[in-house]
């Protein structure tokens, strides 16, 4: 009995909050920016602010829901994860996207929390949460990219203050970021011992950035080069060799990220389906093999929802990150080739938007966006690594000679 009341409270205080969810959104989110997803600003550069998502910008950043669980004493919401689950589901109810994201929310800041020194938690973790600085990633190398930690760029030990010297590749907004998050070697005697977790001011003289251009025609990765920059000691996160363990840890951040940040695609399936397609006299889509394709990557889709709810529940990342990691991103690649199929011929646009006659803008961003994501099963660990630590850290396999 003292169980079912104490679910009973539970369940009245969730929906209290709710109710207070649903009247700060209304007070708080402009309708002109529903539907709006800030998702990929990290990798498409920073937009033109406008005064309604400056305002929401804010908005959530005062109240601290942008990074909802984070403790309040850094700026985060302090919500329970069960009072978080509710804040989302009103957001999406509305169509309200998050305004504070990237590298640093999905993959720098967590880790902080965890390994970083209370003096820098208080440095990083507010600017966060309030989306006011870019933090890019400094991990693979041109000789250390699935081998990792064969990474070469190295910090040498001035006294009060580091010289850094090396080349990362592949960073990703490494052109717009204002600071970066790096794996370095610290001791080259020992190979995963001797790296260290670093961040780097993006603005120290001798950093050069040089974007890549990708198939999709967008830049969002860089070659990065460091010629004697200057670092100061309390920028090193941990202690000295411990960089290894503290970046594998961030790596679990960000394929739970990559894995589940973009399935609400998949519902516009349907609604793109019906327009090219047309609908028979039940409303349905006209051809039956396209209906059976999306229905069944749809449910496929919320199948993974819920499972990465269900690891969430169970105290977030892990090596789980791996399965949603290699999951996720094989659905959203799955989602992005039925697009093309749905769009024929008017999924192979390029360039020369038109409205009379040739392609639209959207018909374009879809072909781009079909390519773009041919990279999601590669970055953020291939899905050959991520089987590999499937294998070998969740079921338990060895390998026999």
């Amino acid at each position: 009995m003292a169980t079912l009341a104490a679910e009973a409270t539970q369940s009245n205080a969730l929906e209290a909050f709710r109710m207070d969810v649903r009247d700060w959104l209304s007070a708080n989110f402009p309708p002109s920016l529903k539907g709006v997803d800030f998702a990929m600003s990290a990798l498409e550069g920073p937009a033109e602010p406008t005064p309604d998502s400056e305002a929401w910008r804010i908005a959530i950043s005062n109240k601290g829901w942008g990074t909802p669980t984070w403790p309040r004493e850094y700026g985060g919401g302090g919500l329970s994860g069960a009072e978080a689950n509710v804040l989302r589901q009103e957001m999406a109810r509305i169509g309200a996207a998050n305004p504070i994201g990237g590298m640093g929310v999905m993959m720098f800041g967590p880790t902080l929390l965890e390994y970083g020194s209370e003096e820098q938690k208080h440095e990083h973790i507010p600017a966060i949460c309030r989306a006011e600085v870019r933090w890019c990633q400094g991990y693979s190398e041109p000789n250390a990219g699935s081998d990792l930690a064969n990474l070469q760029m190295f910090a040498k030990d001035e006294g009060g203050h580091y010289i850094v010297n090396g080349q990362k590749t592949w960073t990703s907004g490494g052109q717009w970021a204002d600071k970066c998050f790096a794996l370095v070697r610290t001791d080259k005697s020992h190979k995963h011992e001797g790296i260290s977790f670093l961040l780097i001011d993006m603005t120290s003289p001798g950093v050069e950035v040089k974007p890549i251009k990708m198939i999709s025609g967008e830049s969002p990765f860089c070659e990065t080069f460091f010629t004697n920059v200057k670092v100061p000691k309390g920028n090193l996160v941990g202690a000295e060799g411990q960089g290894w363990t503290i970046g594998k840890r961030l790596l679990q951040h960000e394929r739970s990220g990559i894995g589940g940040g973009r399935m609400a695609g998949m519902a516009s399936l349907s609604a793109l389906a019906k327009a090219v397609i047309g609908t028979d006299a039940q409303g349905r889509i006209k051809d039956a093999e396209l209906r059976t394709r999306i229905t069944k990557l749809e449910m496929d889709g919320r199948a993974f929802v819920a499972t990465a709810m269900r690891v969430q529940a169970e105290g977030g990342v892990s090596v789980a990150s791996s399965i949603l990691k290699t999951s996720g991103t094989k659905l959203m690649q799955e989602a992005s080739e039925l697009r093309i199929d749905i769009l024929g011929m008017q999924g192979l646009g390029w360039e020369g938007a038109s409205e009379d006659g040739g392609f639209t803008q959207e018909q374009i961003d879809q072909t781009r966006g079909w390519l773009f994501g041919k990279a999601t099963t590669i970055f953020g660990g291939s899905t050959e690594i991520q089987t590999n630590i499937i294998a070998k850290r969740i079921l338990g396999m060895l390998d026999h000679q």
